[in-house]
Order: structure tokens, then C-alpha cells, then sequence
């Protein structure tokens, strides 16, 4: 596995900075292991405007309540640990193409354009704790933290 590259989905990063989460042991074991093999990691913009979203959020309203401040400095470990895979018009181009082969409407669109950027950047591997929402692209290999190969 060493140096394969992976994006990171946006319930990954939340859960590595939300340490009172359930998942947040498992999540941080994962991305310690894929850094220690060598793996690379990758965020876009799409995934830290989707962190911002729910990091400034209320708590009332499903958010964690952060400040800007405080999502700043968040947002800032993030990028400063892994590499950003940013956006082109190739990524938008991809984007159409796949909304339209895989016939993606609703929500789902933002899942389709993180798919996007990985045939763009030519990253394989999607590490998410909502793999069943990934199912239709067959050419990504979509990964839980809890099994990530050792």
C-alpha cells in the first residue's frame, strides 16, 4: 500500500477533529496507519466548504457550534496535513459527464463531483464512513476506515 493515495471524505475530516465522536479513535488509527505505509492523502475544496458547513453550524442544527476562529484552525491542520487535489475545468467536465452516465440527481451530486476530482487526480481509493452512498462508480475502490488493509 505504500504510496497509494486515497481521498478523504468530508466525515473523515470531521471526525478527526471532533474527539468526543464515536468514530473519532477509529478514524484517527486509520489515517496514523495509511500515513505510516506511506499513503497520501488528499481533500478538496468541495470537502473543506462541506467541513466549514457543519463545523460553523449550531450544535442545535446538527453542527458542532465552532467559531470561524475556530474552524480556521481546523481547516488549517487539515491542509497542512494533506495534499489538496483542486478543482479545473477537467474536474468540472468529469463531473458532467458522470452525473449524466450515472443518471446522479438530488444530493448525490456532490458525491459525483469527489469522484470527479479522483479520476482527475488519478486517486483509486475513497476512505468514508458512507461507503453505500459510492456503490455506483466501479472504478474507485471505496474504503471504512476499519478496513483499511494492514
Amino acid at each position: 500500500m505504500a504510496g497509494d493515495a486515497y481521498l478523504v471524505d468530508t466525515n473523515i475530516l470531521l471526525r478527526l477533529v471532533q474527539p468526543d465522536s464515536p468514530e473519532h479513535g477509529t478514524v484517527r488509527a486509520c489515517t496514523d496507519l495509511l500515513w505510516a505505509q506511506g499513503a497520501i492523502l488528499f481533500y478538496t475544496s468541495q470537502n473543506l466548504a462541506e467541513f466549514w458547513n457543519v463545523c460553523t453550524r449550531p450544535a442545535d442544527r446538527n453542527g458542532f457550534g465552532y467559531s470561524v476562529a475556530e474552524a480556521d484552525e481546523r481547516a488549517g491542520l487539515i491542509e497542512a496535513k494533506l495534499s489538496f487535489a483542486a478543482d479545473s475545468e477537467a474536474t468540472h467536465r468529469e463531473w458532467r459527464r458522470i452525473v449524466v452516465a450515472k443518471k446522479v440527481s438530488g444530493v448525490q451530486v456532490h458525491d459525483a463531483r469527489l469522484v470527479a476530482a479522483m479520476h482527475v487526480h488519478r486517486i483509486e481509493n475513497l476512505l468514508t464512513l458512507n461507503a453505500q452512498d459510492f456503490r455506483r462508480y466501479e472504478d474507485i475502490v471505496v474504503i471504512s476506515p476499519q478496513n483499511v488493509p494492514t
